[in-house]
């Protein structure tokens, strides 16, 4: 394995056509939660370089980086002042260059994020906008508009933000006169670009270019599925939009002419050596919709969020798993799977919590790992990290929880109990974006030699990197396994999947030489033993030719 990897280490971006994200496993870094090493309770770049050999001991292939530009962080650095700097709060351009030299040399590939919907209420365009009070050329990058009403009282359409409210604020004169109103599909500080304009596509143009030029991988484009709305803007007609998303097209998210947009781009990262990839975050209402990302002219991957809002079952999981592989694999494409990220609840509690919640996310892990394609893991998710539930008001950071629907769930329905509540676009992602712990028995838990910004529960001492490794019951270690086995094993990766027999409540998969049977019942399922077993997540018994599997796990064998 160390030969076959030894190209790779020397230069992650040399050599010749591998398409390596088509099998990659990738790690999301959310930058400010994963290592401080100045003390100021907050992660920095630095830090994540310190970091940086965990990773590769882990046995992924590439670490997706989130913004760390410089932003007034309105909304966790989502909110871009300045796309060709570092943010003081995460180091200097320096810091950056050294991330993604030390992750090369650890054989690590970098992906950063890229911010394109919206910009910072401090760019510079936004503020010659706002100067620009007379309508002239400067607001033409966004979206500004007449308000409705005789006096233009009323915005301009009935559009709401996700983060809760309208879509639109209205400006002001310096003599305090009320003006026209700007589109934010997300907080107030993150207005709408307007990508009809053509200085907005040269811009983001020459942005990729910046960041290539110092070596990056590729970027993860943060809303691929935004930036073009619908002509004229028009009504929706209905309210509780938020909802709306990732069920069905909607004339500010999805629209077709997000698609040569990503075309352009494609070109860009195609021009450049080392095989450089573009990931969409976008919410699709269909898995034919989703794959429309990733033609073969367009970006390289599509987060998967139809597997991540699948709920715990073999007959549920089977569905997903199958409109997601026959949509990508009608386009070329590979699947893309993911549990967890920086704006939903983590799976271990989406799965019901404690123990069981556990056993659940440790085998729907392995289920995730066995499947065609790439996926990736979010910080702290091989650790077996829960949500936390219980963060005071006072250090929640959230806008949407800032926003008013935080305030909602603090009249009476605790954080993640209903349907609603679990998604994380309601106020309640900082319970997935606690520091992660390192070591140590109190908090930070090797974090930082200060503080964390936010508080970290007490019982992470017995989760943290330095107390699961060396442990083989330890969900580390289960990561760990299964990352070294998805190199070995040559069926895993990309490539083809057959479904076999199995009970009901049960899936079994077949890769070339190896098998995956995913028990999702809560009592045991004795099946035929299909081969050798390299990888469980608990104890198995054998007798008779047969296998008892228990309740809730998943277990790999060679055939």
């Amino acid at each position: 394995m160390t030969q076959d990897l030894a190209p790779l280490v020397q230069d992650p971006s040399a050599g010749r056509s591998t398409g390596w994200w088509r099998s990659a496993v990738i790690y999301q870094v959310y930058v400010r939660s994963f290592a401080d090493s100045d003390g100021d309770g907050v992660g920095d770049l630095r830090g994540a370089r310190d970091r940086l050999p965990h990773l590769a001991d882990l046995g992924v292939d590439a670490v997706w980086l989130t913004p760390f530009y410089a932003s007034p962080q309105a909304d966790g650095g989502y909110d871009v002042a300045d796309y060709r700097a570092v943010d003081p709060l995460f180091g200097e351009l320096s810091d950056a260059d050294g991330l993604v030299r030390e992750a090369h040399r650890l054989g690590l590939r970098v992906i950063v994020d890229i911010v394109p919907n919206h910009t910072s209420d401090q760019h510079a365009w936004f503020r010659a906008a706002l100067a620009d009070r007379h309508g002239g050329p400067a607001r033409e990058r966004y979206h500004f508009r007449p308000g409705r009403g005789e006096s233009g009282q009323w915005p301009p359409n009935d559009w709401e933000s996700v983060f809760g409210g309208p879509a639109w604020t209205r400006t002001a004169g310096a003599d305090g006169a009320p003006g026209e109103w700007y589109l934010h599909l997300f907080a107030p500080e993150q207005p709408d670009l307007n990508w009809d304009h053509p200085e907005v596509a040269r811009e983001f143009a020459s942005v990729l270019r910046f960041w290539l030029d110092l070596g990056v991988d590729g970027f993860r484009v943060d809303v691929a599925h935004g930036m073009v709305k619908a002509a004229g803007l028009p009504d929706i007609g209905r309210g509780e939009q938020a909802k709306m998303i990732g069920t069905q097209v909607l004339p500010f998210f999805d629209q077709d002419g997000v698609h040569e947009i990503h075309r352009s781009w494609r070109r860009l990262l195609d021009s450049y050596d080392g095989e450089r990839i573009g990931v969409a975050e976008a919410w699709a209402p269909t898995s034919e919709r989703l794959a429309l990302y990733v033609r073969p002219d367009e970006l390289h991957q599509a987060f998967n969020f139809q597997f991540l809002r699948c709920p715990w079952g073999a007959a549920a999981m089977r569905e997903v798993i199958d409109e997601s592989l026959a949509a990508t694999a009608a386009v070329g494409a590979p699947a893309t799977w993911v549990l967890s990220n920086h704006d939903v609840v983590r799976h271990t509690t989406r799965y019901g919590g404690g123990e069981r919640g556990l056993r659940r996310a440790r085998a729907a892990a392995l289920l995730m790992l066995a499947l065609p394609g790439s996926a990736y893991v979010y910080q702290g998710e091989e650790l077996g990290l829960p949500e936390v539930e219980d963060l005071p008001d006072e250090a929640r950071q959230d806008p949407a929880f800032l926003r008013g629907r935080g305030a909602r769930a603090r009249g009476g329905v605790p954080h993640g109990n209903e349907g609603a509540e679990r998604s994380g676009q309601d106020g309640t992602r900082d319970g997935c974006r606690v520091p992660i712990p390192w070591s140590g028995s109190t908090a930070p838990y090797g974090f930082g030699p200060g503080t964390s910004w936010l508080p970290q529960p007490a019982q992470w001492r017995e989760l943290s990197v330095e107390a699961q490794s060396g442990d083989p019951r330890s969900t580390l270690e289960l990561y760990r396994s299964a990352l070294a086995l998805r190199r070995e094993l040559p069926g895993l990766g990309d490539g083809p999947m057959s479904w076999l027999p199995a009970p009901e409540g049960v899936l079994a998969l077949s890769r070339p030489g190896f098998v995956c049977t995913l028990n999702t019942l809560a009592t045991e399922a004795e099946l035929p033993v299909p081969g050798r077993p390299v990888l469980a997540t608990a104890p198995l018994e054998f007798g008779g030719g047969a296998v008892r599997v228990p309740a809730e796990a998943c277990v790999w064998w060679a055939v």
